[in-house]
């Protein structure tokens, strides 16, 4: 394999960026990879349209959270280990500390305001998913093959929502491309400038399975904590999609065994939706409310460590074996059907859940809509956004 050249960023740009995406990410994970198009590919140029789509290809394939592991890959990428783990801690604190917080706080968003900025946090979401998928529908699906694939994937997954049918949307995208996407070809002498090899990979993979193993089958026979730990690697271990999906999987995880009960776990659920950043850090407001001293600040480490850790595992142990599959030509057609597949699995959520959560009637459409003009037409920023659709929202909500 041809040597590639070493990073060429620094782990605080790299932490700097993803924290101020950590403060304004609102919407979720099909939100996120909008911003994180957005920021890398348009306004910083770290990589380009192709190797975005090529780590976003990788991510919807492995289990855990997808929008995660791609910020995770962009600043192992752009600087090493130290700018993977800035990246991490940027984009996820901001909203691990607001989920931890938010059982104090709570009651002060009572009343039509709190609902109001609530429900300008969903519409921020709807113009940022719009914005995103007509970027990525322009640049992955430029021909008639992959926009058609693109619309029935998100034909299937409007049918049903399952990660299971995600999962099968994604592999047929992947079946699909060596047939329907023959103008496609491998970029050669191009490959992503990691700082190690196929051995590392082949370690931090293996880590990743032998802490499944005892996730699954010694955890259980040991104190709370590590029951606890163990409950939550497996939940980010054996999700695929993440986001939304990670709900019942959680819920199975701490509500069944009697550690929270279901009200709370919703009341998380809910904190979860308004706040920026991940999902996936629901599990820092439920390690937080753990019982019998299990909880507190430590509880909330441990569970957001060990949800987060095996996603984090899998994506930089397969990056070696990625970036070498990628330079072959019928890899590269498999990628481009998966991204088409990918396109088409935004553009339903973009619908379900994004826009029947969130636009109720014509004026929400018309905040919604002067949100995704902002970004597109006049290019604006997200915090722009937030600031319109929260402002917009709060004063409906008080005038009504």
């Amino acid at each position: 394999m041809r040597r590639t050249s070493p990073p060429q960023g620094h782990a605080l740009e790299v932490g700097a960026a993803f924290l101020k995406l950590g403060l304004m990410s609102f919407g979720g994970p099909i939100a996120h990879l909008g911003y994180f198009r957005r920021e890398f590919v348009e306004r910083r140029r770290w990589l380009d349209e192709a190797h975005f789509a090529q780590l976003l290809g990788l991510c919807q394939f492995l289990p855990g959270p997808a929008s995660s592991q791609l910020g995770f890959s962009i600043g192992l990428l752009r600087a090493g280990w130290p700018g993977a783990l800035a990246a991490f801690l940027g984009f996820t604190l901001p909203s691990a500390v607001l989920m931890v917080a938010f059982g104090m706080w709570s009651h002060h968003l009572a009343g039509a305001w709190g609902q109001g900025v609530v429900h300008g946090l969903k519409l921020v979401a709807v113009a940022v998913v719009a914005q995103g998928v007509f970027g990525m529908a322009r640049n992955l699906t430029p021909d008639a093959p992959r926009a058609l694939m693109a619309a029935v994937a998100a034909g299937l997954i409007a049918l049903g929502t399952s990660s299971a049918m995600q999962l099968g949307v994604v592999a047929g995208g992947a079946l699909l491309g060596p047939w329907l996407c023959r103008s496609v070809t491998a970029r050669q002498g191009e490959t992503f400038p990691l700082t190690y090899g196929p051995r590392t990979g082949t370690m931090l993979l293996g880590a990743y399975a032998v802490l499944l193993v005892l996730a699954l089958a010694v955890a259980t026979h040991l104190s709370t904590s590590w029951e606890i730990a163990g409950a939550f690697y497996r939940t980010g271990a054996l999700v695929f999609g993440g986001g939304h999906v990670v709900l019942p999987l959680l819920k199975q995880a701490v509500v069944d065994p009697g550690w929270i009960n279901n009200d709370t776990f919703l009341t998380g659920y809910g904190a979860a939706q308004a706040v920026p950043g991940p999902m996936f850090t629901l599990s820092a407001f439920l390690g937080e409310r753990l019982p019998d001293g299990h909880g507190g600040v430590f509880g909330a480490v441990v569970s957001l460590l060990a949800i987060f850790l095996p996603g984090l595992l899998a994506v930089s142990g397969c990056l070696p074996f990625w970036r070498a599959l990628a330079a072959r030509n019928n890899a590269a057609r498999m990628l481009a059907g998966v991204n088409a597949a990918v396109v088409g699995i935004l553009a339903a959520a973009l619908y379900n859940p994004v826009w029947v959560s969130a636009v109720r009637d014509g004026m929400d459409f018309a905040i919604a809509l002067i949100g995704f003009a902002l970004l597109v037409a006049a290019r604006q920023s997200a915090l722009l956004i937030v600031v319109w659709c929260v402002v917009a929202s709060v004063l409906r909500a008080m005038l009504a």
